[in-house]
C-alpha cells in the first residue's frame, strides 16, 4: 500500500464516485424518516456512531491489540455504512428506506466526527514514539470534500432533472458497487504478498467486528420493539462500514499501510459474512410467512 496513483488519485476518486451515486438516489422525502420514525432512526444512529465503537473497542482490548493495526479498527468502527448496506438490506427484505436514511444521515455526520474520535483513539492506543499528527479541521475539509461534497451535487442532479436521476440510479448503483469490487481488487492485487500477514494481524477482528456488529444492531433493535424489517435495516447497516472510506483515511489522509490492514481484510469479507446473514434473516421472514399462512 505504498503511495501511488492508486492511494492518492484513483481511491478518493472511487469514493467521490461512490457517494455523488448515493446523492443521485437521495431525495428531500428521504430525510423525512426522521420524523415518520424518529425511534427507530435515533435507534439505529446510537447504534452505528456510539455503540458500534464501543463494541470495536472491546474486541481490540479483548485481542491485545495496541499501535496503529488497533487504531486502523476503530477507524474502521467509525465510518459509515456505504450503499452495499442498501442493497444487503433489500436482499433481506428489510426497510431499505430507514436503510437509506440511516447510510445518508451517518455520511453526513461522520466527516466532523470521525477526525475528532481518530485522534481519541490513537492517544489511547498509540505511543508516543507511535502518534501520528492528525490536522482536524484540515482531515474534516478534506472528507467533506469526498464525502458530503459529491451527496449533495447528487442531490443537486436530482432536484433539477429527476427523472434522469431516476433513470441513472440503478446504473450507478451497479457501478458503485463493481467499482468497489474493482479498488479491493487492485488493493489486494499491488499486495499480495502481504495479504497472509495482513489477515494474521487483523482478519480475524475484522470478521468478528462485522459479524459482532450485525447481531448487535438487531437484536438492540428487536429489543426496542421495533417491526422485522427495521430491526434487519439496522442490523445490516450497524455491520456494514465504508471500508473505501477507511482505507482512503488510512493511506491518504493519515499515510499510515498498518491503519488500512483491517479495512482491506474488512473490504473482502464483509461481502460473504454480509451475505450469510441477509439470507438467514430472509429465510427468518420466509418461514414466518409460511407459519402464519398455516396457522
Amino acid at each position: 500500500m505504498e503511495a501511488s496513483i492508486l492511494v492518492k488519485v484513483v481511491l478518493p476518486l472511487s469514493l467521490f464516485i461512490i457517494m455523488l451515486g448515493m446523492g443521485l438516489a437521495l431525495k428531500p422525502v428521504d430525510f423525512k424518516m426522521v420524523m415518520v420514525r424518529p425511534k427507530a432512526v435515533a435507534l439505529g444512529l446510537v447504534a452505528q456512531m456510539l455503540m458500534l465503537p464501543i463494541l470495536a473497542y472491546l474486541i481490540v482490548l479483548a485481542f491485545g491489540m495496541t499501535g496503529a493495526v488497533a487504531v486502523g479498527v476503530m477507524i474502521l468502527a467509525l465510518c459509515p455504512g456505504g450503499t452495499t448496506s442498501n442493497l444487503y438490506t433489500y436482499l433481506a427484505k428489510g426497510d431499505i428506506a430507514l436503510s437509506v436514511t440511516l447510510t445518508s444521515l451517518v455520511s453526513l455526520i461522520a466527516p466532523f466526527t470521525v477526525p475528532l474520535m481518530i485522534v481519541m483513539f490513537m492517544s489511547m492506543l498509540m505511543g508516543q514514539e507511535e502518534y501520528i499528527h492528525l490536522p482536524v479541521l484540515k482531515t474534516i475539509i478534506q472528507l467533506v470534500v469526498i464525502t458530503i461534497l459529491p451527496i449533495s451535487i447528487g442531490m443537486y442532479i436530482h432536484n433539477k432533472k429527476p427523472q434522469w436521476a431516476q433513470k441513472a440510479d440503478k446504473p450507478v448503483k451497479v457501478f458503485s458497487i463493481l467499482f468497489l469490487f474493482l479498488i479491493v481488487a487492485m488493493i489486494v492485487f499491488n499486495n499480495l504478498h502481504n495479504m497472509a500477514e495482513y489477515f494474521a494481524k487483523a482478519g480475524l477482528v475484522a470478521i468478528i467486528l462485522n459479524i459482532a456488529s450485525m447481531v448487535l444492531g438487531y437484536i438492540l433493535a428487536k429489543v426496542a420493539q421495533l417491526n422485522e424489517a427495521q430491526s434487519k435495516a439496522i442490523g445490516i447497516e450497524v455491520g456494514f462500514q465504508n471500508g473505501t472510506l477507511a482505507i482512503v483515511i488510512a493511506l491518504t489522509l493519515l499515510e499510515n499501510t498498518e491503519m488500512a490492514i483491517a479495512a482491506t481484510c474488512y473490504s473482502l469479507s464483509m461481502f460473504v459474512t454480509g451475505a450469510v446473514f441477509a439470507m438467514v434473516l430472509a429465510n427468518r421472514s420466509k418461514k414466518a410467512i409460511e407459519t402464519t399462512a398455516e396457522a
